[in-house]
């Protein structure tokens, strides 16, 4: 299974929810050394922007992916400077907000990241 399919299985999970972090991570444990359990304790504490609207779950997860697998700081500031131009922040709260004001559900929203992160990080 690639990353981005294993992202959408869970997303698309009815039985268990799986933040924005975890999505991320759980789809690259393997790559960085891990059991999908220890990657999802690894992302549990980091929904909704580490419980308080901050960091967004999708950003973190990718920036512990680049961390586990050895890509240079460089390229992790790259990776981070390429989300905020795209996305114009990297705060949940503000983020959520955009998304709520251009009329797209949170749902919707979040998936939409967690794929586009994936599949960059692929």
């Amino acid at each position: 299974m690639t990353p981005i399919e294993k992202a959408r299985e869970l997303r698309a999970s009815t039985d268990v929810h799986y933040n924005c972090c975890q999505s991320v991570l759980i789809p690259f444990a393997q790559r960085m050394g891990l059991t999908e359990e220890q990657a999802f304790a690894l992302g549990a504490n980091f929904q909704g922007g580490m419980r308080c609207g901050a960091a967004c779950g999708t950003l973190t997860g990718a920036m512990m992916v680049l961390g586990m697998t050895n890509y240079p700081p460089e390229q992790a500031d790259a990776f981070r400077r390429q989300f905020v131009s795209e996305h114009g922040d990297v705060n949940c709260a503000a983020l959520l907000k955009a998304a709520h004001e251009r009329g797209i559900p949170r749902k919707e929203h979040c998936d939409g990241l967690v794929f586009q992160v994936v599949e960059a990080l692929d």
